[in-house]
């Protein structure tokens, strides 16, 4: 009896032992403008979209795998290219973060669990 109660536990082990972290990222145009050609490099990766309109959104799901610096890379209406470098991550970080582009700056919102 011992034992089923034991083999009956062993998927519900298995799910909570198992935890991947990843990053949450949400890149938000606050700007009146289209962005175009957006990236976001993040340690050993990066990600992004051909185009963002005004009051868009965009969502990406990474793992961090390495330690740098994020940095964006995006070109703005007068077809500029704008860089901007955002806050240290390190391998395992996770949670929510927030890029949002504003007129002539980037706001960077972490959540408390990347590093």
């Amino acid at each position: 009896m011992r034992l089923l109660r034991t083999l009956a536990l062993l998927p519900t082990l298995a799910l909570t032992a198992c935890h991947s972290a990843f990053v949450t990222a949400t890149i938000q145009n606050r700007t009146p403008q289209p962005i175009q050609l957006i990236e976001v490099e993040y340690p050993s990766a990066s990600f992004g979209t051909q185009s963002l309109a005004p009051g868009a959104d965009f969502h990406y799901r990474f793992k961090v795998l390495g330690e740098g610096k994020l940095k964006l890379i995006y070109t703005d209406s007068a077809h500029q290219q704008k860089k901007f470098e955002g806050p240290l991550l390190k391998e395992g970080a996770e949670g929510p973060l927030t890029i949002t582009i504003v007129p002539n700056d980037v706001q960077w919102h972490n959540g408390t669990h990347i590093r």
